[in-house]
C-alpha cells in the first residue's frame, strides 16, 4: 500500500505514539485486503461503546490510547451505550468519559444521521454500527465498509482509511438480483425480508425488484435485519435508492421472495403474551415521526400497558419529543423513551424473560439471548398487548 512521506512518518513515530498507533491499524487493514492507499474520511462512527461487550480489558485499552493523547481529527459519533444496575453504570460512564477525552461527540445512537453526522453522496467516511452502514451506503449514497471498533476509531484519529472495499466502484455493483413477489405492506414486512434476505445473501449486494417503501425508515429496518442476520452492507432498491442505476444487473443470479418465506419467520417469533414482560420498539433507533405515530397509538389504546414500553432513541430525538409533548403522552401510558442507549449491548437478562417488538434485529438477537420473542406490527403490539 503507497503511503504518502506524512504517512510514512506517522507510520515511524514522529507524530507521535497515538497517531503512530492509529496508522498500525489502517496500514495492517489496508495490506490484508490489499488496498492501494489511504483516503480521507468526512466522519466516523465508533462501535465498542457498551461495558457489557468491551469489558474491563477493553475499556484499559481504549484508557491508554487517551490518556497518551489520542485525539479524534473527524466529526466522530458514538453507538448506543449499555444499561445496567449501578455497578455497570458507572463503568458504562467511564467508557463515554473517555471518548469524550478523545473528542468523540457523545451522541450514543445506531442511527446518528438523524442527528448531526449526515453524510452526503459519495463521502468517505469510516462508520462500525452495522445498520447505520447499511443505511449510509444503500439510502445515501455515502461509502463505508463495515468497521470494528478500533478500526473506525484509528480512522478518526487519522482522519484516513484504507481504499478498498465499498469505497471502490467495482464493489459497489450489484451481484444477485431479488425479486420480490409479495405485497409489503409496512415496517414489519420489511423487517422480515431482511431477516430472510440476510440469511439468504450473506455478504452479497442484493439488487431487490417488487417493492416501494412508502418510507424511509422501512428502508431503515430492511438494512439493519440483512446486516444482523448477514452481513449485507449495501443494497440497492429498482428505482428508490440513489445507486441502482449502476447496479449492472445483466447475467446475474436470481431469487424470489414469497409471502410464504416471509410467513414462516412471523410464525417462528410468535410466543404468547403470558410470556412477554416488555415490549420494544427502537431498534434502530427510532425517528421523531416513529414517536410521534407510538404516541397517537397510545392516545387511542386509552388506557395504560400493563407491560412496560421501553422506546430506544438519540438524545436529539428524546429532546424533540420532550418539546414537542409526546414523553408526556407515553410515560402517562406506562412507556418510556431510553436515550442513547440499546438493550442489545446491556446485560437485562436477569431483568426480562420476553421480549414484544417489531424489530426483525431485535427479534434475531434476543432470540440469541435466549429470550422468549414476539414480532409484530407496533400498532398491534400497542392494541393488543395486556
Amino acid at each position: 500500500m503507497h503511503l504518502t512521506k506524512e504517512e510514512e512518518l506517522i507510520l515511524a513515530g514522529e507524530y507521535g505514539y497515538p497517531l503512530q498507533k492509529a496508522m498500525e491499524i489502517l496500514v495492517a487493514l489496508g495490506e490484508i485486503y490489499g488496498a492501494d492507499r489511504l483516503i480521507p474520511i468526512k466522519s466516523a462512527q465508533i462501535a465498542g461503546v457498551s461495558y457489557k461487550n468491551l469489558g474491563q480489558a477493553g475499556v484499559e485499552f481504549l484508557r491508554d490510547w487517551a490518556d497518551a493523547g489520542a485525539k479524534v481529527s473527524v466529526y466522530t459519533t458514538l453507538n448506543p451505550a449499555g444499561i445496567g444496575d449501578e455497578d455497570f453504570m458507572e463503568k458504562q460512564k467511564e467508557v463515554l468519559e473517555i471518548y469524550r477525552k478523545m473528542g468523540v461527540e457523545i451522541t450514543s445512537t445506531c442511527t446518528p444521521y438523524y442527528g448531526a453526522n449526515l453524510p452526503k453522496f459519495g463521502d468517505h467516511i469510516a462508520w462500525s454500527e452495522s445498520s447505520a452502514v447499511s443505511f449510509a451506503n444503500s439510502v445515501i449514497g455515502a461509502r463505508t465498509n463495515r468497521e470494528g471498533g478500533p478500526s473506525s476509531l484509528a480512522a478518526a484519529i487519522v482522519g484516513k482509511t484504507p481504499n478498498y472495499g465499498l469505497h471502490l466502484d467495482e464493489n459497489r455493483k450489484a451481484t444477485v438480483i431479488v425479486d420480490v413477489q409479495t405485497n409489503m405492506r409496512g415496517f414489519l414486512d420489511y423487517g422480515l425480508l431482511g431477516y430472510h434476505l440476510g440469511k439468504a445473501l450473506g455478504s452479497d449486494v442484493p439488487y431487490i425488484r417488487g417493492i416501494k417503501p412508502e418510507r424511509i425508515e422501512y428502508l431503515k429496518e430492511l438494512g439493519a435485519s440483512m446486516a444482523a442476520t448477514g452481513s449485507v452492507a449495501l443494497y440497492h432498491v429498482e428505482r428508490e435508492t440513489p445507486e441502482y442505476k449502476n447496479a449492472v444487473v445483466d447475467k446475474l443470479e436470481k431469487i424470489s421472495v414469497e409471502k410464504r418465506d416471509l410467513d414462516e419467520i412471523r410464525e417462528r417469533f410468535n410466543s404468547g403474551w403470558d410470556k412477554i414482560d416488555l415490549i420494544l420498539i427502537g431498534c434502530p433507533h427510532v425517528s421523531l415521526q416513529e414517536v410521534k405515530e407510538i404516541a397517537e397509538l397510545l392516545r387511542m389504546r386509552g388506557k395504560p400497558l400493563k407491560i412496560p414500553l421501553y422506546i430506544t432513541a438519540s438524545r436529539a430525538v428524546k429532546a424533540l419529543a420532550d418539546s414537542l409533548g409526546y414523553t408526556e403522552i407515553i410515560e402517562r401510558y406506562n412507556g418510556r423513551i431510553l436515550p442513547d442507549s440499546c438493550l442489545v449491548v446491556s446485560p437485562i437478562k436477569e431483568w426480562f424473560n420476553g421480549i414484544a417488538t417489531n424489530s426483525g434485529k431485535s427479534a434475531f438477537y434476543f432470540a440469541s439471548f435466549g429470550f422468549e420473542i414476539k414480532l409484530e406490527d407496533a400498532e398491534k403490539l400497542i392494541m393488543e398487548a395486556p
